[in-house]
C-alpha cells in the first residue's frame, strides 16, 4: 500500500436533518442508520482502510465527539483524532488536517471525505480513488468526484463539466462552474442538459496543491495553519487549536477555494453514492414495500398508507392508517410526524424544541 496515500474523514456535523434519531449528543455519523451492524463512521473508515494505510487516516471531529470516535474506532491512535473546539465549516477543518500531514509527509496525496455517505459498490469506489490519486500525483490540481444525477435533486450541489478532457486521464474533465442547491426548475434543466453532476463532497489533491490553493485564496487561514512547530506536544497542539479556531473564519472549502481556483477538475463516477443527509435520502436508498413504505422493524402495520418512512424503537408496535408521503420517527422522548415534502423544516423544529424544552430535546 502506498505510504503517500492519506485520508481525512470529516465527522464533526450534528446531523440536524435526521432529528430525532440524530441528536447533538450522538449525531448520525455515530449511528447505524442503515441497519448494517456498523455506524456510518465505521463504514467510512473501513472503506478507506482498504485504500490508504490505516495509520494515514485522520478523523476530524468536534471535541465533544472525540471520545465517541475513539470508542467506535479503537484502532486509531490518539494523534489520528483531530478535535475542533468549535464549528468552523470545512476549510479550517481541512487546513488543520493538512498541517498534521505536512509534519509527517510533505509528499502526501490526500482524499478528503464526509463520514456519512452511502457507497454501494466499494470495489468501484476504490478504483476511482486510486485513479484520482494517480492524477493528482502527476498534476497540480484540485480534483472532486461527481455523481451522475438520477433525479432533479434540490438538496445537492451541482458541478458543470467542460468538454475538455485531460490528456492522460480521459475520464477526468475540467470544471466549468459550481451551483449550490438549485431550485426545482433549475435542477430539472441541469438534469436534462447532461452537463451537470452532483457534487459528492469528496476531494482529492496533493498536499502541495491544496496548501498552494489556501495560500492564494484563503491567505488568512493558510497563515494560521502553516507552522508545524505548534505540534510539538499534545498540549501545545490543543492550546494552538483552541486559540486559532477562535480567530478562524467559518467558510467551506467549496466557497473559499474550489469556486475560485483555475485548476479544478472532476471525475464522473458511478459507485452507488448517496449523501445520507436527510430522511428522504434514507427513504430513496432503503427497501420499500409494495406500497412504497420504508419500515425499520417488522412491528409496523400499515393500512391504506403509501410512500411513508417509519423509524421507531424495535420494541414498539406502530399502526399507521390513511397516511401518504409522511415521515414518522421516534427516539427517546421525541416523536416526529412530518410530511416528506416539508422535511426542510426539521431544522426549525429542532430550534424551537431546544428553545422551549431545553438541550435534552436536540
Amino acid at each position: 500500500m502506498n505510504q503517500n496515500y492519506y485520508c481525512v474523514i470529516m465527522a464533526g456535523g450534528t446531523g440536524t436533518r435526521f432529528w430525532p434519531i440524530s441528536k447533538t449528543k450522538k449525531p448520525k455519523q455515530f449511528l447505524d442508520i442503515l441497519g448494517t451492524g456498523k455506524t456510518l463512521l465505521q463504514q467510512t473508515y473501513s472503506r478507506f482502510a482498504k485504500i490508504c494505510p490505516p495509520e494515514n487516516i485522520y478523523i476530524v471531529t468536534n471535541e465533544i465527539y472525540a471520545g465517541l470516535t475513539k470508542k467506535q474506532l479503537p484502532e486509531l491512535a490518539d494523534k489520528q483524532i483531530l478535535s475542533e473546539p468549535v464549528k468552523r465549516n470545512t476549510a479550517p477543518c481541512i487546513a488543520y488536517s493538512n498541517l498534521k500531514i505536512k509534519a509527517e509527509n510533505p509528499n502526501a496525496v490526500i482524499v478528503t471525505a464526509p463520514s456519512d455517505h452511502l457507497i454501494i459498490d466499494e470495489q468501484e469506489f476504490s478504483e476511482v480513488i486510486k485513479t484520482c490519486f494517480n492524477f493528482v500525483s502527476e498534476n497540480n490540481s484540485l480534483l472532486t468526484i461527481g455523481i451522475k444525477p438520477t433525479r432533479p435533486e434540490t438538496g445537492y450541489g451541482y458541478i458543470q463539466i467542460s468538454d475538455t478532457k485531460t490528456t492522460d486521464f480521459n475520464s477526468i474533465f475540467k470544471v466549468k462552474s459550481f451551483t449550490e442547491k438549485p431550485g426545482k426548475e433549475t435542477a430539472v434543466k441541469f438534469l436534462e442538459s447532461g452537463e451537470f453532476l452532483w457534487n459528492s463532497g469528496i476531494f482529492v489533491w496533493s498536499l502541495k496543491s491544496i496548501n498552494s490553493a489556501f495560500k492564494k485564496h484563503l491567505p488568512n487561514i493558510h497563515k494560521l495553519f502553516s507552522d508545524t512547530s505548534v505540534l510539538t506536544s499534545a498540549n501545545a497542539e490543543k492550546n494552538f487549536i483552541s486559540e486559532t479556531y477562535s480567530e478562524c473564519e467559518s467558510i467551506s472549502v467549496d466557497n473559499g477555494i474550489m469556486e475560485h481556483a483555475d485548476n479544478v477538475f472532476i471525475m464522473p463516477a458511478d459507485f452507488g453514492w448517496s449523501d445520507l443527509g436527510t430522511w428522504d435520502s434514507l427513504y430513496q436508498n432503503s427497501k420499500q414495500d409494495k406500497d412504497g413504505n420504508v419500515k425499520n422493524t417488522d412491528k409496523i402495520l400499515c393500512y391504506n398508507t403509501k410512500n411513508t418512512i417509519i423509524n421507531i424503537p424495535n420494541k414498539k408496535l406502530v399502526v399507521a392508517e390513511g397516511l401518504e408521503d409522511y415521515i414518522i420517527a421516534e427516539s427517546g422522548n421525541i416523536l416526529l410526524i412530518c410530511k416528506r415534502d416539508n422535511e426542510k423544516r426539521i431544522r426549525d423544529f429542532v430550534k424551537d424544541a431546544g428553545e422551549k424544552f431545553g438541550e435534552n430535546y436536540i
